[in-house]
């Protein structure tokens, strides 16, 4: 099959978190081996879902040093089909128009893997100072789960990485960490006794409201703003808003009964949750990092769903690399503290570090020289997303970030696209790459 074929069919395979990325894997090494690269996969199962990292390599022997290339397969949640306007209600279905591709996972970023592999296939069989290992990886929806892995079953001996992620083909050496938290608040016996045979009685009734993010809002925050002005004794019924704990949620949804009477009823939580939550937004602006977008910390509500028994909220945090330790440990002990007073439950699902990178060391200054050299951007930059670089570089791997497609306003979202021209471009960047750093 073609490189476009190839593309095609890899948008294809659901790789998002409820369905888990081994298809994607195996796929992307049945394309490794084919290009005469030897593939180990390593299976996980994550919360009862199969998940996989590829590593490909010119030979089986692992090196005593090795340049990583690397890309996660996973992509986050599509969301509703019907947004998906330019791939037929199918964010599965890729789909071109004129230089550019729609489909899930086109810029964020799996046809990123398929540029790296298309440009190492050459070299493969050729000798080689530093050895190439091509990987594909699982978990950049979950706090990087599956580099994590990758590190502490020792499959690599990488000193130099290239970390794939949407940059618009800027060269990133400094990208922010990433707290991933839940908030889970119960309802009551009483609650949960109304709300079971709520919909058994012919005469119940209740009122729905949506909320639709605009000008950058968060949907849920919003959503949770309104319900904090509402009476206590008002039953709620439904809550639900996002996709992912990552991105910014564009709509949610509220159900209530205007019911009275609650001995202890989930609305005054939620209020406290949300007054908790915006004296977190507050801190966060008060800390102040320069060449960040926008130059603080930042709190996003990416997801809340609601079970018989609760309902529970899941966001994350974007930390830049100067945060130190101390200081993010202070901001969650206070979040911590509020909502556990609150009567709900919080939990810190994963925490990783921003990381930056030396700009004055050979490895920046010469993947900067054949970017110039190519007629792209010269400048060194910052990324407000969280990329496998943080768990890299904490082995003491130097690690850049760098790919074709955009980020901001374009992954994460319907009709996520590409260029076929950047894609083009990435394939001649990692070539030149790997003649510079392997050969």
């Amino acid at each position: 099959m073609s490189f476009l074929d190839n593309c095609r069919r890899f948008i294809g395979l659901d790789s998002t978190p409820g369905h888990g990325n081994l298809s994607a894997a195996e796929f992307a090494g049945q394309l490794c081996a084919q290009a005469g690269l030897h593939v180990d996969y390593q299976r996980e199962t994550v919360e009862g879902i199969e998940q996989c990292n590829v590593i490909a390599r010119p030979s089986a022997a692992v090196p005593e040093a090795e340049i990583l290339f690397q890309t996660h397969l996973d992509t986050c949640e599509a969301g509703h089909f019907s947004h998906w306007s330019k791939t037929q209600s199918n964010p599965f279905n890729a789909s071109i128009y004129a230089d550019v591709m729609y489909g899930l996972g086109s810029a964020d970023c799996k046809l990123d893997f398929l540029c790296k592999l298309e440009a190492l296939k050459d070299f493969a069989g050729k000798p080689m100072r530093t050895p190439f290992v091509l990987a594909g990886t699982f978990g950049s929806q979950s706090g990087m789960s599956g580099a994590i892995k990758l590190i502490r079953r020792k499959k690599l001996n990488a000193v130099r990485a290239f970390i794939g992620e949407p940059t618009g083909l800027k060269l990133v050496t400094a990208g922010q960490g990433v707290a991933v938290v839940e908030i889970s608040l119960p309802f009551s016996d009483e609650e949960r006794a109304y709300r079971r045979d709520h919909d058994l009685k012919e005469s119940s009734s209740t009122q729905s409201k949506m909320f639709a993010a605009q000008g950058g809002e968060n949907a849920i925050m919003k959503m949770l703003a309104y319900l904090a002005q509402l009476p206590e004794g008002i039953a709620v019924m439904d809550l639900d808003g996002g996709i992912s704990s990552h991105a910014v949620p564009g709509n949610s949804v509220l159900e209530i009964d205007t019911v009275a009477g609650f001995q202890d009823p989930i609305l005054p939580k939620i209020s406290k949750i949300f007054t908790s939550l915006k004296e977190l937004e507050s801190d966060l602006r008060s800390f102040h990092e320069e060449g960040f977008s926008p130059p603080h910390p930042t709190m996003n509500l990416g997801m809340i769903r609601t079970s018989e028994a609760e309902v529970r909220v899941t966001g994350c945090c974007r930390l830049p690399p100067s945060v130190t330790d101390s200081v993010y440990e202070g901001w969650f002990e206070k979040l911590a503290s509020s909502v556990q007073a609150a009567g709900a439950t919080f939990c810190v699902k994963g925490y990783l570090k921003g990381f930056t990178a030396d700009a004055s060391s050979d490895f920046v200054r010469s993947t900067l020289g054949i970017l110039t050299e190519m007629g792209l951007d010269p400048g060194l930059h910052k990324v407000s997303a969280a990329t496998e670089a943080s768990v890299m570089s904490r082995t003491g791997m130097e690690c850049v970030v760098w790919g074709p497609g955009l980020s901001v306003g374009n992954s994460h979202a319907p009709n996520e696209n590409i260029r076929l021209s950047e894609l083009k471009t990435a394939v001649a960047v990692y070539r030149r790459l790997a003649e510079r750093f392997c050969l």
